[in-house]
């Protein structure tokens, strides 16, 4: 496959999503600016994470766009948000890269709100010679074994992919500031597929960079895809045929080939979803049953739903 070209294929192909201008039901609950979103695909619900003076910082919704609670305890300013679901119970993680008393960590909240765990010292910007010390760390995943996987390098002190264990030690950390092979200059989100990678969107080096999650090894990189603008977001459709990538300062989502077993290769661009201009498209999060994708924008301080068609 070549590198994607700009004369663009796609530019009359059938579009992959369309808006569902019904979600939410009642958009005023948004009242700062939205950073974050998942989805609790088992339970139907979708977290948003926004960040304003006295506002709630997480909203919960159903995936049908009925607002259903909020809260706001110990949550500063959320940047990465996700829903870790395993067979007894369901929790919501949240990396905070605020400056004050609770920032600079990644949280574990129970659905309601309770803080459940604190990886980090909060108030406390970290160095990169200690693994649980973070400087702004921009967003998680967490596999249903336990293993978290932390991208940490909103502030750009630190610039690395942390894989730590489910009691929360270091298996592997990789990544410093730079532009080389597995370096980071703002590594932004981070997900995995069904094959054994770590994909991390690598912000302001334009690139995706793919990682072996048992020794964080560098499996490759993409960054033909990505010379208008890096890439803000990365995660899998529901089907783990394409990855969608969110690109905040074009405002769009553009839809990847994703790569079976084997080669990484070059990134192939099949679609993409032009937004409004000044929506600036931050973080996205892909419901793993509908294929529904949620794209928390914080220029239009909102979140939206794309369905699949």
């Amino acid at each position: 496959l070549k590198a994607f070209d700009y004369s663009s294929p796609w530019k009359g192909q059938q579009q992959m999503y369309k808006l569902d201008i019904g979600w939410p039901k009642i958009p005023e609950y948004f009242t700062g600016q939205t950073f974050c979103v998942a989805v609790d695909s088992a339970h139907g619900l979708v977290y948003v994470g926004q960040r304003g003076d006295n506002v709630p910082k997480v909203l919960v919704f159903s995936e049908e766009g009925y607002f259903l609670y909020s809260w706001n305890n110990t949550v500063e300013m959320p940047h990465g948000i996700f829903v870790l679901n395993t067979e007894t119970d369901s929790s919501v993680w949240i990396t905070d890269v605020g400056t004050g008393k609770y920032g600079h960590t990644v949280k574990q909240y129970s659905p309601s709100g309770k803080l459940m765990q604190i990886l980090g010292t909060p108030g406390s910007a970290g160095s990169s010679l200690i693994p649980l010390q973070f400087d702004q760390p921009a967003e998680i995943f967490v596999e249903e074994s336990g293993d978290i996987y932390v991208v940490d390098g909103d502030g750009g002190m630190n610039n690395r992919l942390l894989k730590l264990s489910n009691d929360y030690k270091e298996i592997w950390l990789t990544g410093t500031n730079g532009t080389g092979i597995g370096q980071f200059k703002i590594p932004h989100s981070v997900t995995l597929d069904p094959f054994g990678r770590v994909w991390v969107a690598d912000r302001d080096n334009k690139r995706i960079q793919v990682f072996d999650k048992v020794t964080g090894e560098w499996l490759g990189c993409w960054s033909s895809c990505f010379s208008e603008d890096g890439p803000y977001s990365v995660r899998f459709t529901a089907n783990y045929k394409y990855l969608i990538v969110a690109q905040l300062n074009i405002n769009r989502l553009a839809v990847l080939v994703a790569p079976p077993v084997g080669s990484i290769g070059n990134c192939v661009m099949v679609n993409a979803v032009q937004l409004a201009d000044e929506t600036k498209p931050h973080l996205v999060d892909v419901d793993m049953k509908s294929g529904a994708v949620y794209v928390a924008e914080i220029g239009a301080q909102q979140v939206q739903k794309y369905v699949p068609l």
